[in-house]
């Protein structure tokens, strides 16, 4: 565990053992050494990581080149495929394979009813407040096209954004084909964060507690609640994304604002059992340290 400030840079990719849950350790980023920190609280995550948004600087992190499955986190990822391919207001059928989705693999789900017709942008909200993976799979559908060819696109992003210790096997995060293939670093995710949270669209869906959408053209009324209890609860909290399933226990990708300065973290594996709350409180602690550093 990273105790000191550094600054991001590149990492490396390479694969070992690691202990506990069937994880692969990557090298970790290097980074340049600087001034002792006061000492971070104890977080019971099984990795993290907390930087400064705006200078990259890394104030905190524990395993930060360790592999792990994140879950739900993946639909960032999504997003940024999307937002980076535009066309927002591109209307997009709900098929029963995209209800089938979710409800085989026992998915979070936005309750989308096949024959209803959503723009792209409602999607993105459909997937990232509720989570749902009937959103995600009508989104890599069309924006793919196709499931395979959009996991492809993810995947190449992620290397073109340096994410090097990242694979996507899933565009929603689900365990397919096993609980370890889509996988990424707490380094790697804060470097997604802070690409995707430069999107204005982006913030604006994620920063929300909940999200109406009144019955119109096409489609019945939904209401969207956010997953992510870290926003309303903390104050100057703004995303991002929360993700769960076994193998990835309790994620967390967050960020919030103070005054002038904008922390952004994640926290992986905070519980086995899907208890929420654990993941938001360590972010909680992580946070009002880091807003206590000079």
């Amino acid at each position: 565990m990273s105790r000191g400030r550094a600054r991001f840079a590149a990492g490396g990719v390479g694969a070992l053992a690691a202990a506990a849950a069937v994880t692969l350790m990557a090298p970790a980023p290097s980074f340049a050494q600087a001034a002792q920190a006061q000492a971070a609280p104890a977080v019971a995550v099984s990795g993290g990581a907390l930087a400064n948004a705006a200078t990259g600087t890394l104030l905190w992190s524990k395993d930060l080149g360790v592999r792990r499955p994140m879950a739900s986190i993946t639909k960032v990822m999504t997003a940024l495929v999307v937002l980076r391919a535009g066309h927002l207001t591109e209307r997009i059928r709900v098929t029963p394979a995209a209800v089938a989705y979710a409800r085989r693999n026992d998915a979070s789900s936005a309750g989308l009813v096949a024959g209803d017709v959503l723009t792209a942008q409602q999607l993105l909200e459909g997937m990232l407040l509720p989570s749902g993976a009937d959103a995600a799979y009508l989104l890599a559908t069309a924006y793919g096209p196709g499931p395979a060819a959009f996991i492809g696109r993810m995947n190449a992003l992620a290397a073109s954004l340096g994410m090097h210790a990242t694979h996507f096997s899933d565009f929603a995060g689900l365990p397919v084909p096993t609980e370890n293939s889509t996988y990424s670093t707490p380094a790697d995710l804060i470097r997604l964060g802070e690409r995707v949270m430069a999107r204005p669209v982006f913030r604006q869906i994620v920063a929300q507690r909940s999200y109406a959408l009144p019955a119109g053209d096409g489609h019945r009324r939904y209401l969207w609640i956010q997953t992510d209890k870290l926003v309303g609860s903390y104050a100057g909290a703004t995303g991002i994304k929360t993700g769960y399933t076994h193998a990835a226990g309790t994620c967390l990708l967050f960020e919030a604002t103070r005054g002038k300065r904008t922390l952004i973290g994640v926290v992986l594996h905070a519980s086995v059992p899907y208890t929420p709350p654990v993941a938001v409180s360590a972010a909680e602690r992580l946070l009002n340290w880091g807003f206590a550093q000079p």
